[in-house]
């Protein structure tokens, strides 16, 4: 099986793709490239930087903004701007905070505070509801944050599935005291403004029971691992993966970046090439199951389209013509 194979497209809903592993291994430039190549496919493409720290707009050497940006034909890229969407969401924090005030004032059995997300992970995770049920795009790329970020976007619907359990529970009880607590409670409304603020949670519970189901169903949804042959890396990626399996979460490639060339006429770039070879001999007993790519060490900082689609040719092939058909 070609690496080229594990990137299946669908005909009537979004493929998804989340390439991620540790910082500095080069995730936003697989990212890139594979994008590139689901555009040169002829694949309506978007790609989302996750990672609070941008670089996607530095590998594409362009300007990338909070909405879809255009980058080629059939590619559009987003940089997740963390102010922008925190007044996207200030509504619902607001929200959150009320029943957050309110819960206080009674027990401390549902601690939901401490188990609200983050507002990158957050963002993120609403992006990825946005399209998840849109026809607008054939692929989505997440280029990820560091390993540690992604795991937590990545089990988000089974954390807030309990943290929308625990709103809703808190919120039904609430409810049944209403009458008692107006005069305490300022946001306790009328009958019909809590039904609607029922309704709105019970919705929201719905769309995240759904993204669950997105998520792991591998027809839809993969993850793509970047490591560079080094001992840390493939343990943390190891680590990662036994994370994601417990997520159902499919994994199904590996990219081996920064793989040093043979070159005996240089001491110190032998004996580099040396530790690497046996190093690639753990990442091929580690994920043995899965697909494994390999990119040699680059002579130069890859940035900016062309050098870019060397990437993509490297992965993929520079004939789209044999590339995966649709199922």
């Amino acid at each position: 099986m070609a690496f080229t194979d594990l990137v299946k497209f669908n005909k009537k809903s979004t493929t998804f793709i989340f390439i991620g592993g540790k910082g500095g291994v080069g995730k936003t430039t697989v990212s890139a490239a594979t994008a590139l190549w689901c555009a040169r496919m002829n694949k309506k493409t978007l790609i989302i930087s996750t990672d609070p720290a941008h670089s996607l707009g530095d590998s594409f050497d362009r300007i990338i903004k909070h909405v879809p940006t255009p980058i080629t034909q059939n590619l559009e890229a987003i940089e997740i701007d963390p102010d922008k969407a925190m007044e996207e969401y200030k509504e619902k924090m607001n929200q959150q905070q009320k029943y957050n005030d309110a819960l206080s004032m009674f027990s401390d059995q549902f601690d939901i505070m401490s188990s609200s997300p983050g507002i990158d992970e957050v963002a993120s995770f609403e992006k990825f509801m946005e399209y998840m049920n849109s026809e607008e795009y054939d692929v989505v790329i997440f280029d990820t944050a560091p390993t540690g970020h992604t795991l937590r976007l990545l089990s988000f619907p089974e954390m807030m599935d309990s943290w929308m359990g625990k709103l809703i529970q808190t919120r039904t009880q609430l409810g049944q005291m209403a009458n008692k607590l107006k005069n305490i409670i300022p946001f306790m409304g009328s009958d019909e403004e809590n039904q609607e603020e029922m309704e709105e949670l019970n919705r929201t519970k719905e769309q995240i029971l759904r993204a669950r189901e997105v998520l792991t169903d591998p027809k839809r949804t993969s993850f793509k691992t970047v490591l560079i042959p080094e001992e840390m890396s493939i343990y943390e990626s190891s680590r990662a993966m036994d994370a994601l399996h417990k997520c159902n979460m499919s994994t199904d490639g590996i990219i081996v970046n920064k793989i040093q060339p043979d070159n005996n006429h240089c001491e110190f770039c032998k004996a580099r090439r040396e530790i690497q070879e046996k190093r690639l001999e753990t990442i091929k007993e580690t994920f043995g199951d899965q697909i494994i790519a390999e990119i040699p060490l680059q002579s130069h900082e890859v940035r900016g389209i062309d050098q870019l689609y060397e990437i993509c040719d490297l992965l993929y092939g520079s004939d789209p013509g044999n590339g995966p058909i649709a199922l």
